[in-house]
Parts: C-alpha cells; structure tokens; sequence
C-alpha cells in the first residue's frame, strides 16, 4: 500500500525527483502509480528528442526555400543530392541556384543553428550551476567581454575587420570569465554566489568601456551596434567550420556532465557527500559553457533571450532531468534561431532586422504563453 506525496508546483516536483522520490506534476498521485509511469515518461522524452530532430531537418528545408529568389524544392532537394558523392545527377538548374542555395542561404542556416543550440544549452548549464533561472551569459560578463573585443576590432583599419572581429571577440569573452574566476575563487573552491556578483561587477566596467568606445567610434558606430544586436547577414562555410570545433567539443562535454549537474541541484554539500567532486565539475562546466557562448557570439554578435528562453521552455514541457533537458535544449535552441534568422530577413526585405529584437520579440509572448499554460495545469 503506497503512500501520497502532495506536489504544488514543479519546482517542487524537481526537488522530489533529484532527492530520490518521483517527480509527478499532478497532486495526490500514489507513489507506486508514479513508479509503473516513470519509464513511459523517460520515453516520451526519447521520442520528443527524435521529433525534434525530425523538425529540425525539415526546417531547415523549408528555410533553404525563403530568399527574394524563389527556387522550388524540389530544385534545391535535386541539388543537395547531387552533393553526394555516391550519387550521380545530370546538372538542370543554373550556377547561380546553386551558389544562392550553398553559398548563401545554407552557411547562414547551419550557422544559426549551431549558434541556436549553443546558446540554448550554456544558458540551461548555467542556470544548473547557479541555480537560478535567470542566469546567462549576461550574468558573469561573458557577453560584455565579447562585446568589448569585437568594439575593439571595428576601431581597427578596415582590411583587418573581417578577421580580428571574432577573434577579439572570443578572446574578450574568455578573458572576461578567466578574470572573473580568478576573482571569486577562494581558496579550492569557487562560490557561486561570489562568481555571480565579480561577473555583474566586471560586466558594468566592460559595459562602461565599450560605451566610452561606441561615442568614439564615429561612422563605424552602425556596425558596432548591428553586431551588438546580433546579425548572421555575411556568414561564410568558414565561419561554420570555425566554430563546429569549439561547439562539438563544449557540447559534449557539457552531456558528460548531466547526472553531476543533476545531483548538484539538490546543494552542493550533498552533492559532495554524494561522490560528486563538485569544484572540478563546476569549473569544467564554467568553461565549456563560456566556450561554447564565445564561439557563438564571435561570429554573430551578441544575441539575448535563447539562453534563458530554450531552457525554460523544455523544463516546463520536459521536465528537469539534464540528461534529457541538454539535448533537447540543443534541438530546440536550433530551431528557433533559424526560425527567428529567417524572419529577420524576410520580414521586411531587403532590410534586415537585428536577430536579437526577433529572438526577444518572438521568445517572450511564447515563454509567457507557457507559463500560463503550465499554471493552469497545475492549479
């Protein structure tokens, strides 16, 4: 005869089910009904995965398709086959639909979506750290420190633009959390709390810093604003190649990780109890996130609200459990960049709109949405 836990929230649900006890959203549920439908959820997780991917590959599809060119798909699906190597197809379209299709419209799609997922799982990697849901690159100054890199390579001579931008801009979002680790690490270990408060405090001297540059600027001030609201308008495949390294290698890492960083919800001194070396996992998941949020920003610019959005978003509707929250995030955080790439320059062309003002324009009425939805589920 099981006994009834009361569950008020998901919060609380997420408690219960990191503490050993099931995590069941609904009220007065036995906890032996729980136990028989536990697996049925760890399912449903794995199809979702599955889905996602599935979506993911058609929207990237169907994106291929927008542009101020029309090209039919079965023209671009013709000649994305003919780039197989196995494959041998007489040659019907034009050069100018391919370069359009593989030139321009694919590096920039790819690109989003590598930026998307990264983004989208070092915010839900830092929020797992932090253990607040608020937290993102923002939080601990790794943004501001890609931003004054990049600032700093707009006031360079022209021909060296293209190359020292990313460059600068990586290294200044490395740099920022390098010194603010070095700041609020105490001893052998590292306090979050500490590390939130020197990441705030070096983000506003950053900040600062990078207004003083923009005034300096003059005419070179339309660019630095347009790379600080995000853009993808002028990727190449060597910016996609460029930053496949940094993301696969963070990304996995980060994955390694979630069963740690599911314990460590609980508090840090169970955690340790636990087994789990929780200094060496929090630094190794401080670097690979800022790894990861730096390759994406370099090329791209600083683009808000996925990382905290993507994150929310699969908690409400997945649960918290990082092993499945993390790859879902990844697929999710891809999908919606492209998506809000493709609305950027589609929604008023030939002009484009900062990705940023999409992401933040489209993500908060959806998250709100959620919200709302989740509230009614559980009241």
């Amino acid at each position: 005869m099981g006994f009834i836990v009361y569950i008020k929230s998901p919060e609380e649900a997420g408690d219960y089910f990191f503490k050993g006890i099931m995590a069941i959203e609904a009220l007065k549920v036995p906890v032996s009904q729980a136990i028989a439908a536990y697996p049925l959820r760890w399912r449903s997780r794995i199809y979702a995965i599955f889905g996602l991917v599935v979506v993911l590959l058609v929207v990237i599809m169907v994106t291929s398709l927008v542009g101020s060119t029309d090209i039919p798909l079965s023209t671009i699906v013709t000649v994305m086959l003919s780039k197989l190597p196995f494959l041998h197809i007489d040659q019907t379209w034009s050069s100018n639909i391919e370069i359009i299709i593989f030139d321009i419209r694919l590096p920039r799609i790819l690109l989003s979506a590598l930026v998307g997922a990264a983004l989208a799982v070092a915010g839900a990697t830092y929020q797992g750290l932090f253990r607040n849901p608020l937290a993102d690159p923002l939080l601990i100054g790794v943004s501001q420190g890609a931003g004054l890199g990049a600032i700093i390579g707009f006031m360079l001579p022209a021909v060296l633009q293209i190359t020292s931008i990313p460059i600068l801009a990586f290294t200044g979002a490395v740099s920022a959390i390098a010194v603010v680790y070095m700041i609020a690490k105490v001893g052998r270990s590292l306090p979050m709390t500490t590390l939130i408060l020197a990441g705030v405090a070096l983000g506003a001297f950053l900040q600062a810093i990078s207004s003083y540059l923009m005034l300096a600027s003059g005419d070179r001030l339309h660019g630095i604003i347009s790379w600080l609201l995000g853009t993808l308008s002028l990727t190449t495949w060597s910016q996609v190649f460029a930053v496949i390294p940094y993301i696969f290698a963070g990304l996995l890492t980060i994955y390694l990780f979630a069963r740690p960083l599911n314990v460590m919800q609980l508090d840090e001194e169970q955690a340790q109890q636990l087994g789990i070396n929780v200094e060496q996992v929090k630094l190794i998941l401080l670097a690979a996130a800022t790894l990861i949020t730096a390759a994406a920003v370099s090329f791209c610019g600083i683009i808000g609200f996925v990382g905290i959005i993507i994150p929310h978003a699969v908690r409400l509707i997945w649960g918290p459990d990082y092993r499945f929250l993390l790859p879902l995030a990844t697929v999710s955080g891809a999908i919606f960049l492209i998506l809000a790439d493709t609305a950027a320059r589609t929604v008023i062309a030939p002009t484009e709109i900062p990705v940023g003002a999409i992401t933040a324009f489209f993500g908060a009425p959806f998250f709100l949405y959620l919200l709302r939805q989740k509230k009614r589920a559980v009241f």
